[in-house]
C-alpha cells in the first residue's frame, strides 16, 4: 500500500509538502507513528530510515504563491498528487483525512482510499507524514537563513506570538501566503 500524507497547512508561511510511501512488508520499521507525536530528533531518524528501506517514496511541494492562487486545500491536493506522481512503483493509495486527490492518470495509483487519522492508523501514511513533516521542516530552515528577521528555524512558519510579531514589524516576505488573514490584514 502506498500512504500519502502532507504537512504545512496552517503556517503563514512557505510550502505545503505531501510525502508518498510504500513500505516494504518484509522490512517493517519500529517506531513509525504521526509526525505530530514524536519528537523532532525521532522523525529525523525515522525519516533517515524511512528513505533508506522503502521500496519507493516521492514528494511534492506547493509554494506559497500556489495556495495563495488555489487554496490550501487545493495546494495540498496538488502536493499529494505530485507525491505519488514521483514514485516509482504502483499500488492502492491511502491518503490521510478525508479528500483525494485528483490521481487520473496516474499510472501508480491502482485504488485510492481516504482515511480519517489515517497517519494513526496505517503505518504507511506513518511513514509518510514523518516525510513530509521533516522534508518541510527542513524547508524552512533554508527559508530562514533568506529570511532572517522571521525566525522561521524556530517556529517554521506557524502563526506563533513572534512570528505574528515579525510580520508586523517587517511585513510580509516573498513566501508569506498573502491569502491567509493575519498576512493578508497586514497588505490592505
Amino acid at each position: 500500500m502506498i500512504g500519502v500524507d502532507e504537512a504545512g497547512r496552517g503556517p503563514l508561511a512557505g510550502p505545503v509538502v505531501a510525502a508518498a510511501v510504500m513500505l516494504d512488508p518484509a522490512a517493517p520499521i519500529v517506531g513509525l507513528a504521526d509526525s505530530k507525536a514524536l519528537s523532532a530528533r525521532a522523525r529525523e531518524s525515522l525519516a533517515i530510515e524511512i528513505r533508506a528501506r522503502a521500496l519507493s517514496f516521492g514528494v511534492g511541494v506547493a509554494s506559497a504563491a500556489e495556495i495563495d492562487q488555489l487554496n490550501i486545500l487545493q495546494a495540498s491536493l496538488l502536493a499529494m498528487r505530485r507525491a505519488v506522481a514521483a514514485l516509482a512503483v504502483a499500488g492502492p493509495v491511502a491518503v490521510d483525512g478525508n479528500r483525494l486527490p485528483n490521481f487520473s492518470g496516474l499510472w501508480q495509483v491502482q485504488s485510492a482510499e481516504a482515511i480519517v487519522k489515517g497517519d494513526q492508523k496505517v503505518v504507511a501514511i506513518s511513514a509518510a507524514s514523518i516525510l513530509a513533516k521533516t522534508l518541510r521542516d527542513a524547508l524552512m530552515l533554508q527559508l530562514a537563513e533568506r529570511y532572517p528577521k522571521y525566525g522561521f528555524e524556530v517556529h517554521k512558519g506557524y502563526p506563533t506570538a513572534a512570528h505574528r510579531q515579525a510580520l508586523e514589524r517587517h511585513g510580509p516576505s516573498a513566501v508569506h501566503r498573502r491569502s491567509f488573514g493575519p498576512v493578508k490584514s497586514l497588505l490592505s
